[in-house]
């Protein structure tokens, strides 16, 4: 306990006192970035991929969703030895190993769609990096500021917006491998100067049961499963527009594959830029009524959405709303992890909890190419979406609030 009363000032790091907590949060967020750009690079060319391999609707959803939901499961043991090894280890680590399906697609992968399953599958490592900067970052924070701390590194999922940006133009520029080479020389880079920069913080709490245990120990804390619930809702939403929003908006629109991925681009820009906002107004006002804010947002404009109105302005307001709100949402699920957490569990629990934010994204795409392939109109998934963030609303204002006034109490 006394350990962690120093976290947060920056005058404890034993290793210099450059290596501030602001420091080892720009360098976490820069990790952050760099591997989910990485894992979102099929996003952007799953309309080519389409084209090149004949792929029908529901194996070009497939295809990227493939990397979400082993990047959202691998969360969970990366999570749990973040808490026993520490971020200094395992920031370089996922990084480097990310290195090697990213090269693989780019130099071999291409040619079939079990290669680029093949490549997608292990492309989802770079999606593992949220839980490994979620507890490296919360441990050299005081409670009080660790949901902006955690709101700033949850920025670094604009990561997929550099995809967005960029994969499309090297592609057409560069080749087909370009991107590919580019992203895989950028985390080489980055593995080599998180290993030098990074340092855990001092008394960091280190669990001495085995992983197993402790997964099994924080599966049971009521914390995990609501704020699972949560994030699916929150993080998948913003994950499945990142990756469908492109093919979303060509087949439902008529848009050309460049001005789909600038229009997601500005979609995961504003989720980005809400995320830290949606943490600093849990420190302020409590994560419950931001959380049951957005998720109104989310109900009003997914059911507009659902009827498909003109993409401007109508169409358009609709998806930036929904992205703020999701943004928001995102940064105040993490805050109220920070906070509701045991010190000790943060890692495993946030492990759970992006797992099931990744899973939320894994869905979607699937049931959007299914229902377009059957009924031709994307309607009745948008209404979908709408019914479960209504479900979020009433978690958020029964249960989770009890919960947060039962820990305000026992403080």
């Amino acid at each position: 306990m006394m350990a962690r009363r120093g976290f947060g000032t920056g005058l404890m790091d034993p290793v210099g006192s450059a290596r501030t907590p602001w420091m080892m949060l720009a360098c976490a967020t820069l990790g952050f970035a760099l591997n989910f750009w990485a894992w979102a690079l099929l996003s952007p060319l799953g309309p080519r991929f389409k084209q090149l391999l004949g792929l029908p609707a529901a194996q070009q959803a497939l295809l990227v969703a493939v990397p979400v939901i082993v990047g959202s499961l691998g969360r969970i043991p990366v999570g749990a030895l973040t808490d026993r090894y520490g971020g200094r280890v395992m920031f370089p680590l996922v990084s480097a190993a990310t290195i090697v399906p990213v090269l693989f697609i780019g130099v071999a992968g291409q040619s079939s769609l079990a290669a680029l399953l093949i490549g997608g599958f292990f492309l989802g490592i770079g999606g593992t990096a949220f839980a490994v900067g979620v507890p490296f970052v919360g441990a050299w924070f005081p409670p009080h500021r660790r949901g902006l701390a955690v709101g700033v590194f949850g920025a670094g999922m604009g990561g997929t917006a550099i995809s967005a940006l960029t994969t499309v133009h090297l592609v057409d520029s560069g080749g087909a491998a370009a991107p590919f080479v580019i992203t895989a020389v950028v985390l080489a880079l980055y593995a080599a100067i998180s290993w030098l920069v990074l340092r855990d913080a001092p008394g960091r709490s280190t669990p001495g049961q085995p992983l197993i245990a402790r997964l099994a120990a924080t599966a049971r804390l009521p914390i995990t499963w609501q704020a699972c619930l949560l994030y699916a809702v929150a993080f998948g939403g913003y994950v499945a527009f990142s990756v469908y929003l492109p093919a979303y908006l060509q087949t439902g629109y008529g848009l050309e594959q460049a001005d789909a991925a600038y229009r997601m681009a500005g979609f995961v820009v504003l989720a980005v830029l809400m995320r830290p906002l949606g943490g600093w107004l849990s420190d302020r006002i409590g994560p419950v009524p931001v959380l049951a804010g957005v998720f109104v947002v989310v109900i009003v404009m997914a059911a507009v959405q659902a009827l498909t109105p003109a993409l401007m302005p109508v169409g358009t307001v609709a998806f930036l709303s929904m992205a703020a709100a999701l943004g928001a949402g995102s940064g105040a699920t993490f805050a109220l992890v920070a906070q509701a957490a045991p010190a000790d569990q943060v890692g495993s629990v946030t492990g759970l909890v992006g797992a099931a934010g990744g899973l939320g994204g894994f869905v979607p795409p699937l049931v959007m190419g299914f229902l377009y392939g059957r009924l031709g109109s994307y309607g009745l998934g948008l209404a979908l979406l709408a019914g479960t963030a209504a479900l979020a609303v009433v978690l958020t204002l029964t249960a989770v609030r009890a919960l947060v006034g039962v820990q305000v109490r026992a403080r």
